[in-house]
């Protein structure tokens, strides 16, 4: 059995309806900690560099894909999107258990350093399969940096208020998501989408000059050795063997082998049982637990974390088909079709405000997701309408009614999984809760690849499908070539990827409808209004800094 943690001798919030609990033990909002000083603001300012950064590279990739797909000639264009997810998705519970212990401004540095080493490789990649291995770095660094991004904020601001803050982090992520697609599709049109990878250092920089200077928060004490001994090494080894298994066969399955192929269904079945597996010994056996059985001990923080899951499925694919909308039935070149998406980009940003402010005002998070849901059903639904010869205003009308939803779902789904939390597990809970994302932007990419292959497959001129072999380049080999061929066989050709990414978006209808669903189980439950004293920014760093000086 495990052995009291750290946690337990902390107290809970009482969770409506469920067993006992009380407050936890905090350091009040007015203390020192919560100062909106200078070092507050560097370091805020580190965070949404770090989150501009890493939406930047997300978004961009996109519109460039078709090129670089057939620059690299490649055939694994799913992998360029699901290498990053699976190195990122499978060491997130790891960086909050190291940021806990060796404390976070080392391990912000690493994911920034790793996240710029892997932007290098891409923008260097001589193939396809370097540059998938050039991802898989950069989603190291990329889910560690995203992950501590939102610990070091819930250091410094308490859960109460937390939602503005989220809103400004969330607009540093929807500018780099306006500007990402275009900057992508202008690089890819003038056939130097390297830089689009080797922007990445800049910015990398820029935040680790922050965080350097400012993010100087409190350290755990004891020796290395120590530190070490305290890392669940077993649950890491589970966890990160047992998802990329299961990346590993979402990719695989319906695209490069039959779902009934052994391929898949061995890494499937080893990836399910053995994440199984690892909530059970992190719940019965692990001394310090990466993932506490707190964190889904009450239906409320279950619900969360099952709609942050859904929500990134219906986010990724959205980011990632819909500009294959407008290059395959509009004819837009990745530049044009980088800004025909502006209309999912453009309402993000007042979205994530609006739901953080609101729910910082009202205390209420329950309200913003229902409704956040609605918008995301009746958006993909819409867009399951359009045609290949639809009007482009429709399309980008369409697109920002799913937009507002996946605004609010960004911001509001962070609530009901912290609420029923002591404040002492931020670190734990908000790892577990971006791997939660990170998983299902892995099941987005490939729900999406899977519905666009196997309609293509069959719904494409049988002239012109015929020189693909089946596989993952169907879809996007396919793109760039639509322009050159005959007129009747190109209009076929743009239907069938009307037809496709209309089946695409039935199918995130009813993805939402799930999400609506599982929403329905949160309880209302007050939000914090405390800091974790054991963390927060160390004045003893400033003083003997005042003291060298003088």
């Amino acid at each position: 059995m495990n052995t009291p943690s750290s946690t337990d001798s902390m107290t809970f919030h009482k969770e409506p309806g469920s067993v006992s609990a009380a407050e936890p033990a905090a350091n009040p909002v007015e203390g020192d900690v919560m100062k909106r000083d200078f070092r507050f603001w560097g370091v805020f300012a580190a965070l949404m560099v770090s989150a501009f950064t890493s939406a930047l590279d997300l978004t961009a990739v996109s519109t460039a894909l078709p090129v670089i797909t057939d620059q690299l000639h490649g055939t694994q264009f799913v992998w360029v999107g699901s290498a990053y997810a699976l190195s990122s998705t499978a060491f997130l519970p790891m960086s909050g258990g190291v940021a806990q212990i060796f404390g976070r401004r080392i391990v912000m540095l690493a994911a920034l350093f790793f996240f710029a080493l892997g932007s290098v490789l891409c923008g260097a990649a001589p193939s396809m399969n370097f540059l998938i291995a050039g991802r898989t770095v950069q989603g190291l660094g990329a889910g560690s940096l995203t992950s501590l991004t939102q610990i070091v904020l819930s250091d410094l601001v308490p859960l109460r208020e937390r939602g503005a803050f989220n809103g400004l982090i969330g607009l540093a992520w929807a500018i780099a998501s306006f500007i990402g697609p275009v900057i992508g599709g202008a690089l890819a049109d003038h056939n130097a989408w390297r830089w689009l990878f080797y922007l990445n250092i800049f910015t990398s920089a820029m935040a680790a000059v922050l965080v350097i200077f400012f993010l100087k928060l409190k350290t755990p004490g004891g020796t290395v050795r120590e530190k070490l001994g305290r890392m669940d090494w077993i649950g890491n080894f589970l966890v990160i063997a047992s998802s990329s298994a299961v990346v590993i066969a979402l990719t695989w399955g319906g695209i490069q082998y039959p779902w009934s192929s052994a391929r898949v269904l061995a890494p499937l079945c080893f990836g399910v049982v053995g994440l199984g597996i690892f909530l059970v010994y992190e719940i019965k056996f692990a001394r310090y637990p990466i993932v506490p059985a707190t964190l889904m001990s009450t239906r409320t923080g279950l619900s969360g974390y099952l709609q942050t899951f859904i929500a990134s499925v219906v986010m990724i694919a959205s980011i990632y088909y819909m500009p294959a909308y407008f290059q395959a039935c509009k004819g837009a070149s990745p530049t044009a079709s980088g800004v025909d998406v502006f209309g999912l980009g453009f309402v993000i940003a007042p979205s994530n405000i609006i739901a953080g402010l609101t729910i910082s005002r009202s205390n209420r998070y329950r309200p913003q997701l229902w409704l956040s849901w609605c918008f995301v059903m009746v958006g993909a639904g819409l867009l399951s309408t359009l045609k290949a010869d639809s009007f482009r205003g429709k399309a980008i009308g369409f697109e920002a009614v799913l937009g507002v939803g996946i605004g609010i779902l960004t911001t509001a789904t962070y609530f009901p999984v912290l609420a029923p939390l002591p404040i002492s597990e931020n670190a734990h809970a908000l790892a577990f809760f971006i791997f939660t994302r990170a998983f299902g932007q892995v099941w987005g990419v490939t729900i999406g690849a899977t519905v666009m292959q196997n309609r293509l497959s069959t719904d494409l001129p049988a002239s012109f499908k015929g020189v693909f072999p089946q596989g993952t380049q169907i879809a996007y080999a396919v793109i760039p070539l639509i322009p050159t061929l005959p007129a009747d066989v190109a209009e076929e050709t743009r239907k069938a990827f009307a037809s496709a990414l209309g089946e695409l978006w039935q199918v995130m209808i009813g993805i939402g409808a799930v999400g609506l669903l599982i929403s329905l189980a949160m309880k209302h439950i007050d939000l914090h209004s405390d800091t974790d004293e054991e963390w927060g920014v160390d004045g003893r760093k400033d003083e003997h800094q005042m003291q060298k000086l003088a």
